[in-house]
């Protein structure tokens, strides 16, 4: 089991911390979406950004998962990950800061995502 802590300033009015099964292959979105925290979304395939979130692993070793090739794509048109934390990911299997929603698989470790929410003009 896994602790998935979600936070927005904008979209919640306190955080909220979730028991998710890892190695179900649930995405964060699908987490998300199962206890009604209103992370945005459009497309959820990995190519608008919509649902940008700031991960952080808060208990044991930080474990990525694989990023496709959309994200990394999307992630770096952002200016949101770097060719290193991309090396990174890939080889020694550790999350960059900022992941899709839609693409990233919770592990067993507990996180805290911060998303931006539907106000305008800014994020997190």
């Amino acid at each position: 089991m896994a602790n998935v802590t979600f936070s927005s300033r904008h979209a919640l009015a306190k955080d909220v911390t979730v028991y998710a099964v890892a190695g179900d292959r649930g995405t964060i979105l699908s987490v998300a979406e199962k206890h009604k925290i209103p992370i945005p979304f459009e497309c959820r395939d990995g190519e608008c950004g919509s649902c940008l979130v700031e991960v952080v692993t808060l208990t044991g070793k930080t474990m990525g998962s694989m990023l496709t090739d959309k994200e990394k794509s999307l992630l770096k048109s952002l200016g949101k990950i770097s060719a290193a934390e991309i090396t990174d990911a890939e080889t020694n299997d550790v999350m960059p800061k900022y992941r899709l929603a839609c693409q990233t698989i919770v592990r067993d470790q507990d996180i805290l995502v911060k998303f931006a929410g539907d106000q305008p003009g800014g994020s997190d």
